[in-house]
Formats: C-alpha cells, structure tokens, sequence
C-alpha cells in the first residue's frame, strides 16, 4: 500500500492556490470590445435568445459540459458525518476526475442540510446551472430517496455515483467472470455483505441483467436481509427472503458468488471452500477487503477475484464509468441517467474487455500482453479507449429510450470528438508512473544533502515507483531530514568520504582504473575520484548495486553527464549523446531535443540526435511525428546551417522512410497541421502536425524548452539524457520536488527498458 503522509497531503492542498480547481475564461477577454461582448451589451442578445428558446442555453453557456458534484458530508469516504465544509476536498477531487478522463468541467457544491425536503429543494433550485448532478458521499437510506426526488423532479440527469457506479463496474466484471465459468446468470446464487446504498444498487441492476431477485441473499452487520426482519427500510426490504438463516456463515454453502461492499476479514478461508465450485468473490472493501486476495487465490485455484484496490488484478474502480456516462448523457442533452442507459454502460464495459489491448495499456502496466481471463475482467483505468467505447454507448441508449433531446447522426465524427478530448497534460505522465510501479528499481542520488532530494525520496518511496539509496555524508543528511520532517526509514545512506566506505572506494577506484589507465587516469587518480558521490553513484550503476543515478540539482550539467560517459559509456552504434525535455501541454506531449548536450550539431549529430529522440519517443508508445526545425521553410533560405537539416531530413526519407520526418520548417508550420497544408501540402506532418522538434543547434533548445515552461506553462520532464548504457539522468539546476520525482519515474522506466 502507498503511504500518503499527512504533512504532504496538507501541503498538497495548501501550497499556491488553495484547494486543487479554479475557474478559467474559455473567449478572448484582452479588449474592451471582448468584454462588452462577454458581458454587457453583448451579453443581451444570447438571453433573449434563451428566453425565446430555453434548449439554447446548452448553445450559449457552459451547462452543457457542466455537472455539479453535490454532498451533505453525511457519508464522506470511510470517515463517516464530517460535515458538508469537510468534505469539500473530496469534492474537488471528484471534479478534477472529471476533467481528466472525460473533459467534464465542474462546480462542487456543499449543501448544509440532512434533512431529505431540504436538500431536494436546494437542488433543485439549482437545475437551471447544471447539464447533470452527481450526488456523492450521502448517507443511505436518505441518498436512496433524495436521488428517487430529483430524478422525478428536475430534468437532467442525475446520478450518485456511489450507488451506481459500483453497481455499473462490477455488473460489467460479474458478465465477464460468468462467461469465463461457464454459467448462466438467472442460475447463480448470489450473497452478499453490506446492504447499503452500494451493494443495494448492485444487486438492483444485477437483477436488471437477468439474475433472480430470490438467488440474492443479503447480509449486513446484523446478519441476514429476511422476511419480517424488523430495522429495515424499503429498500433492504425488497430483497429479504423467507428463511430461516440469520447469518452469512448460514447462507455461503452453494453459493456462486460473494459480493462484499461492507468491512474487512469478514469473510474467511473456510467459507470459501464451502462455495460452489468456480466460485466469484467480489471482496470490495477498502482498503481491507473481506477476505484478502492472497488468502482467496491460496484457498481456491478456481476461484476469480475482485477487489477494489489497484494493486491486485480487477480493481473495481468507480473512474470507470461516472466520467464516460455523464459525458454520453451531456452530449445528447439528456434528461436522465436511466436504467437503459447504466445497462448500456455494463455492456459496453464488459464487451470492450474481451477486446485486444492496446500496447499504452500494457506498458502502463508492466505487462507484456494483458488478455480477457481470470485477471482481467474489467478495463484498466488507463485504458484511452474508455471514453470512445462507454460515452456512445451511453449516448445511443439515451436516444433509444426516448430521454435524449439532441440526437447523435455522425458516430465516426462524434468519436473523433471525443479522441480530441483525450489531450490531456498529464495522462502520459500517469501510464509512466504506473510502469514504473509494476517493477521499483534501486535509484542512487548522488547529492541527498538538499532537502528537495530527501523529500522526493520520501515519494518515491511511498509510492513504490523506487528504492532510494543515498549519498552523502550520514549527519548531515539526518539532519536535513530532521530539520524537515521526513522519514529515512526504508533508504539506505552510503558516505563515500567515510572510513567505513574505504574498500569499496578502493575497489571501485580499480574498476575505474582499468577502464581509464589509457585515458588520462593513474591508479591513485582513479581512487582519489571515487570519492566523489557523482563517480561513485555512476559505478554503483555501472555495477549492478544500483539501477539508475539521479543528480544534478546543485551541479552544472557537464560535471554529472562525464562521469558517466567516462564509467558507463555509450550503447552499441550511438555516436553522440543527446538531452530531451518532454513537455506536457493541454495539447499533449511533446518532446524536444537536443535541449542539453550539443552545441552545434553538424549534418550528421542531427542525424544521430533524432535516431536518439525517435527511439525514446516510441518508449512511450507514441509515434514520432518529427519536425527538424529552423528560420526557414524547405529551401526559403540558403546557408550551411539549412543545408545540414535539409539533408538530415533527405537521409531519414531514403534510408528510413518508416520514421515520420519532415523539415527544414519553421516552429509555427511545425505546430500548426492547418497551415503546413494550406502552403506545405507535400508534407506527411499536414495530418496531425509535429509531436517531437529537433531544434537546430542547443541555444535554440534550451530557450524554446524554458520558454514553454515559464510562459507557456507547460510541464517540463527531463533533461533525459539518451544513449548512455545505463540510466543517468541529471535534474535542472534547482529543480522542484514534483520534477524530481517524475525524474525518478522516467528512470525506473528506462532501466525496466535497459
């Protein structure tokens, strides 16, 4: 499990602006002309358009792609009444999930009121707002009601999520996990336990795709769900059997599936066994399951397992559907989220399971080759096909049942809309993170005697992308971390200068020694040099003791990258090294290079340099799409400087036509597909423009790199070193907490690749 420390999690939502959303202008706003536009007189013209029209609101305001995630705070996570001001930031949270995954914008709304007619009514004064609610974190029974209330009373659509969205993923997994055993679902026995607002749900849409109300037995902390069981309301009620069993250990014989939404360890080994043969668990307590998934797997070989964590196979997780079904329902002005369209959802969810995953998938995983099976009942949460499979599906199921007021004619073109959605800054940065977690690497940092190395260190940690080792002297880092608040406990600290580290200082000094004695070095030298930590942590690599070196942040860059072309050296074939910045955008990824090492490159380092970089793009599995760039448009200018990217760019076009490469060409035709095809139309890049620029000389790299990430504000990873043997990779002079730690990440991959 990842630690989140309390320290880091204040400072998160606290540093900057506070909370973690704000709302930005979506029109010029620059000229007194735009402001009277966007406000008065201009303003006038599109309310009395609304006024004669109310559908044209969704035309001239934001309530179409706006959705209000609503809570009292009665039920907020596992943390029970807090209040509606405390659950906020989970509210914010909800939004910015939202955002990334389906490009939803959205304003969190905290309703001081428990009592049902209260809320209902605060909510429903608020329907003009919104295109859709989604209500969150409400205590049942009253969620039961207050969703019934608005659901007859407004119209949009509304949903809470914590209801429907469990009930829609695991319906999407229990048809998977049937098909793979080989049963029918009006024939399967089901138990559960919990029987709140979640397992409610379930078990109501379970019902709606074919299993028998009298096969579902229900338990809660009480036992049983039976006939004439006095504390239930309406909703239990429902499903209460007439029997004579009063608890869960009463009911498992027999059973094809155990669904658990209730609290940890109360479902055990010997209750397992008693299950039907090829039995389905869904243990879906957080973060302790009912039963844990290495007690399961060791009891049943049979068996298939979900849970609702990350770090075992089929995690029921509820990002699955809430941002693809809002979406459809949005973008056909919907009136509701109805039973059709939550079934529709199940269906596609199951269907694009069974379908191959794309190579992103795998890679954000580890895997080599992620199939339809035991394990993988359910997409992954990565998975970018998500929002073109569910949202359609969603939307044409509102068409069919008649709650959809503007009809979807042009499928193909509204998934095109739909990918153009899927830009997002960071989405490449999340499928890294991700690989890196499914195998930690041992990374050295050569200067652990700054604070923001320690820090980063901590995450890494924590997180399980890396195992940090330290270098530096014992006291000083121990102080720094004391001074600081964090946590060595996990890292090991090696000082070099100490006495302690004396042989392997000597034993390193005549690795270095015989790979250097005819380059400059006597054997003293090669000793001597072993004490500083940056030749040090680059032997630990070249060795095995470690996997990858992280320095840089206090030294200039050259001081790192010799060292390790000295001990590590080039791979087989490479010539030059070269530095790429991956720059994260709202448009994307886009990777630039070189930024870092060469100067002047020649014809041929520009050759070399883009081998490099077109290499380590394709290590993201995303496809190069490179522009050589220059003052110049194919041939507008002539001087040596042209003349070597001009025939760079004719020696990828005969001796690797494979690789997209265009140029010479100015950045803005780079950029900009519109205007490459209206004066360029020759150019294989007038499809979808450039995604990887390879600046002509390292002045050029660098402004252009640090201009994106003061101005343009864009997220800056790297400098990424490329064509070394081994991972090095070197921070930029002062480098922040959060870019040290994507540096790690990127590392853990490279090594996982090396």
């Amino acid at each position: 499990m990842k630690k989140i420390r309390k320290e880091e999690a204040l400072r998160y939502h606290e540093v900057g602006r506070p909370g973690k959303i704000e709302v930005v202008p979506t029109v010029a706003t620059k000229t007194q002309r735009d402001l009277s536009l966007a406000y008065s007189p201009g303003v006038a013209e599109p309310c009395l358009a609304i006024a004669e029209n109310p559908t044209d609101v969704y035309r001239y305001t934001a309530k179409g792609n706006l959705v209000a995630v609503i809570s009292n705070g009665t039920a907020v996570l596992g943390l029970g009444d807090i209040g509606p001001a405390a659950s906020k930031p989970v509210m914010e949270g909800k939004g910015i999930l939202f955002k990334i995954f389906a490009d939803i914008d959205v304003f969190d709304l905290e309703v001081d009121a428990k009592d049902v007619d209260d809320f209902v009514r605060v909510v429903k004064a608020l329907e003009p707002t919104f295109g859709g609610i989604n209500l969150e974190d409400i205590a049942a029974p009253e969620s039961f009601e207050i969703e019934a209330r608005l659901k007859a009373e407004t119209n949009i659509p509304v949903m809470h999520d914590d209801q429907h969205g469990t009930a829609i993923i695991s319906s999407a997994a229990l048809l998977n996990a049937l098909e793979l055993v080989g049963k029918k679902i009006e024939e399967v026995k089901i138990v559960t336990s919990g029987a709140g607002a979640a397992a409610l749900s379930c078990v109501n849409l379970y019902v709606s795709l074919g299993v028998k109300k009298e096969n579902i037995i229900l338990t809660d902390r009480h036992g049983v769900v039976y006939t004439g069981r006095e504390d239930m309301d309406p909703y239990k009620a429902k499903f209460a059997q007439d029997t004579d069993a009063r608890s869960l250990d009463d009911v498992i014989d027999g059973a094809d599936m155990f669904l658990g939404l209730s609290v940890g360890n109360v479902f055990n080994p010997a209750q397992l066994k008693r299950m039907a043969k090829n039995p389905i668990v869904f243990a879906l307590a957080n973060p302790i399951p009912e039963i844990s998934y290495e007690e399961a797997i060791a009891t049943r070989d049979d068996l298939i397992m979900a849970t609702g964590r990350s770090d075992y196979p089929n995690q029921v997780n509820n990002v699955l559907g809430f941002p693809f079904i809002f979406r459809g329902a949005l973008d056909v002005y919907s009136s509701n989220i109805n039973e059709e369209m939550k079934v529709a959802a199940v269906h596609a969810l199951a269907d694009l399971t069974r379908e191959p995953v794309p190579d992103i998938v795998n890679m954000a995983y580890g895997k080599t080759n992620i199939v339809f099976g035991k394990d993988y009942i359910i997409p992954k949460p990565l998975d970018p096909r998500l929002l073109t499979t569910v949202a359609p599906a969603v939307a044409k199921a509102a068409m069919d049942s008649g709650v959809a007021r503007k009809p979807i004619k042009n499928w193909e073109g509204y998934k095109d809309e739909l990918r153009a959605r899927l830009g997002y800054d960071d989405k490449i940065m999340r499928v890294i993170t991700r690989k890196a977690k499914s195998e930690p690497k041992k990374v050295v940092f050569a200067e652990s005697d700054n604070y923001r190395i320690l820090q980063a260190a901590q995450t890494v940690l924590d997180e399980g992308i890396a195992y940090p080792i330290l270098l530096g002297r014992k006291a000083v880092i121990k102080s720094i971390a004391e001074q600081h608040g964090i946590d060595l406990e996990g890292m090991e600290i090696i000082d070099p200068s100490h006495r302690d580290c004396k042989e392997k200082v000597q034993h390193f000094g005549e690795l270095l020694f015989a790979k250097r004695q005819r380059r400059g070095y006597n054997r003293y030298e090669a000793i001597k040099t072993m004490r500083s930590r940056n030749f040090f942590g680059c032997m630990m690599v070249e060795t095995g003791e470690a996997d990858a070196l992280i320095s840089g942040i206090q030294r200039k860059y050259a001081d790192t990258i010799r060292p390790a072309l000295q001990i590590i050296g080039v791979e087989e074939g490479v010539n030059k090294v070269a530095g790429m910045y991956i720059m994260l955008t709202k448009k994307g990824p886009y990777f630039f290079a070189d930024t870092t090492v060469n100067t002047k490159p020649n014809q041929q380092d520009l050759i070399d340099i883009t081998k490099l970089t077109a290499r380590a793009v394709k290590k993201f599995n995303v496809t190069p799409k490179i522009a050589m760039l220059s003052y110049s448009n194919f041939g507008s200018f002539e001087s040596e400087h042209t003349i070597n990217i001009r025939n760079a760019v004719k020696y990828f076009h005969e001796n690797h036509p494979e690789i997209i490469v265009d140029g010479e060409m100015q950045a803005n035709f780079a950029l900009n597909s519109e205007l490459l095809k209206e004066n360029y139309p020759f150019s294989p890049l007038t499809r979808s423009g450039a995604n990887t620029l390879i600046f002509p000389n390292l002045t050029s790299g660098n402004i252009a790199y640090k201009m994106m990430q003061e101005v343009g504000g864009a997220e800056a990873i790297g400098p990424i070193l490329m064509g070394l043997k081994k991972p090095v990779h070197v921070l930029q002079l002062g480098s922040s907490v959060r870019e040290i730690v994507n540096m790690v990440t990127f590392a853990v991959v490279d090594a996982q690749n090396s």
